[in-house]
């Protein structure tokens, strides 16, 4: 990230998402949530459907995902302006960590990430044993 609060977008995760406008919103962990505006708008309708306007916990969900939500143009650079709000959240700094993920990129402080990694490592195996991760070699994929 710049000094100016820009970050550059890896060049073969820019690929994975469509246009030249997106959706930056927090993550759930001090993050944040980089949508193209298509998957932006499936996920955020399923959220809001799933949620109701009278239950405080939802509320909070909403408010914190979808009302945090800013359209961003993507520079001939390939680069977002990240406002000082989004910044804050996430703790961001020169040195960021930008993840894809199935339907959207996640975009992490570097040292905030190397701290998830060593505060989630004693549960991550605990948290894979019940997902049935081993691919059956036998199909030839």
């Amino acid at each position: 990230m710049d000094e100016k609060g820009r970050l550059l977008i890896p060049t073969r995760l820019r690929g994975e998402l469509s246009g030249d406008t997106l959706i930056l919103t927090k993550g759930i962990d001090q993050c944040l949530w980089l949508f193209s505006v298509p998957k932006w708008e499936v996920f955020s309708k399923s959220v809001q459907k799933s949620l109701g306007m009278f239950n405080p916990q939802h509320l909070m969900i909403q408010r914190r995902i979808i009302g945090s939500a800013m359209e961003l143009d993507v520079d001939r650079a390939g680069r977002i302006g990240v406002s000082a709000l989004l910044r804050d959240h996430a703790a961001l700094t020169k040195d960021c960590v930008v993840m894809g993920m199935e339907n959207y990129l996640e975009i992490w402080d570097e040292a905030t990430y190397k701290n998830y990694l060593g505060q989630t490592q004693s549960s991550f195996g605990e948290a894979v044993q019940g997902l049935n991760l081993i691919p059956d070699w036998s199909q030839g994929t």
